[in-house]
């Protein structure tokens, strides 16, 4: 035992600089990959979100070629492409196990991402009950571990330096520790299949900044890590019908709040718990200058880690909100990213938080104001 002890030793210490070495040189290209992840969108409620309708019928009116275009000549550098993973695994499928008319859509989107100049973050973006499995079962956890080393073999054949693993949307584990476990499990299983590819990972329990800073940086250079943020919540999701219930009553809040403005809407919440989380937003000053400081806190993590950092969704709701506040909001959310150097996806391209109008089948309608607040220069690509 003694013997061993001291051979496993002196094998370590041999492979630490190697590891040392190999790490570095993922960092080098997670740090230069993470230049194609400025400016980006998600393209949501396409290929995830929609458990009642995954058919090509829906698929191929919903988000077109000729969106993905516009996309490139809004100036968007990448899109991050939402897949539910239960409709991939699920009815005819071949010795992938994957869906084979279900894939073969995806692999048409994400060519079509490619060809026009953007890269493709490839999101698995489930349905909450099976992010509550993977929470709670192992079984779970070796089921999203079997999918993504298929996946990640499958596009493996892409342009690696444009295509991007992200391991699992906003993961409903709170349990930091078995969080971590999972990721660096699936992690491993993505890098085995695609050794050239850059991963993307996240924080537990939903992916927000104060889950970030738990991360403990995987061993693997080659990843980029994420975040996502919808502060206040109370601003960005008025009306929204998800949200806390109270807030399916709310509009016109404004950003950033103003005394008078808010002294009203408060007079219109009769709960004092509900009229206590409202009047919150306004006591906390939000602004331009909480957003930086908030932000702020993303970066010093990443730098304290050495690690690239993005964030691939923010956002707020349309339908209930003063236009002028929204492009605050975003305009101010969007330059604190960029006054750190952390790219952007904002959340999203056509549905309740986008950033066109479209009816399916139908050429999009471009919220110009969006794009302004964005900072997006038009025919970038």
């Amino acid at each position: 035992m003694r013997f061993f002890t001291r051979y496993s030793a002196a094998i370590l210490l041999i492979a630490l600089p190697a590891m040392a070495q190999d790490r570095s040189a993922g960092l080098q290209t997670a740090f230069a990959r993470a230049q194609h992840l400025r400016y980006g969108i998600n393209a949501s409620e396409w290929f995830a979100q929609s458990a009642s309708d995954y058919s090509a019928a829906r698929t191929d009116r919903y988000t077109d070629a000729g969106d993905i275009a516009l996309m490139a000549k809004l100036g968007f550098d990448n899109v991050r492409l939402s897949i539910d993973p239960v409709p991939l695994e699920a009815g005819q499928v071949g010795k992938d196990g994957f869906n084979a008319d279900f894939l073969g859509r995806l692999d048409k989107v994400v060519d079509t991402i490619l060809a026009d100049g953007m890269a493709v973050q490839i999101d698995i973006h489930p349905e909450e009950s099976y992010k509550i499995q993977v929470r709670t079962s192992d079984n779970a956890v070796d089921r999203l571990t079997s999918l993504w080393r298929r996946l990640a073999a499958h596009y493996a054949t892409r342009d690696s330096e444009m295509v991007f693993f992200e391991v699992m949307n906003e993961p409903a584990v709170s349990d930091r520790y078995r969080w971590a476990g999972i990721q660096q499990r699936v992690a491993a299983a993505i890098r085995e299949a695609a050794p050239r590819n850059t991963i993307i990972a996240t924080g537990p329990n939903y992916s927000g900044i104060p889950e970030l800073l738990t991360v403990f940086p995987l061993a693997d250079g080659n990843v980029i890590y994420n975040f996502h943020t919808y502060d206040p919540m109370q601003f960005t999701h008025q009306g929204a019908s998800w949200a806390n219930p109270f807030m399916i009553a709310t509009h016109g809040i404004p950003y950033p709040a103003a005394e008078e403005s808010m002294q009203e809407l408060l007079k219109e919440v009769p709960d004092a718990h509900d009229r206590f989380v409202l009047e919150s937003y306004w006591l906390d000053h939000w602004d331009a200058r909480h957003i930086r400081l908030l932000v702020d806190q993303t970066a010093a993590w990443a730098k304290a880690n050495h690690v690239p950092l993005i964030c691939n969704e923010f956002g707020v709701y349309r339908p209930f909100a003063d236009a002028a506040s929204r492009m605050n909001w975003i305009h101010d959310m969007r330059t604190a990213f960029e006054a750190d150097g952390i790219g952007w996806t904002m959340w999203d391209y056509r549905g309740g938080f986008g950033v066109v109008w479209k009816q399916d089948g139908q050429p999009a309608k471009v919220d110009a104001a969006v794009v302004e607040a964005l900072g997006l220069k038009p025919g970038r690509q």
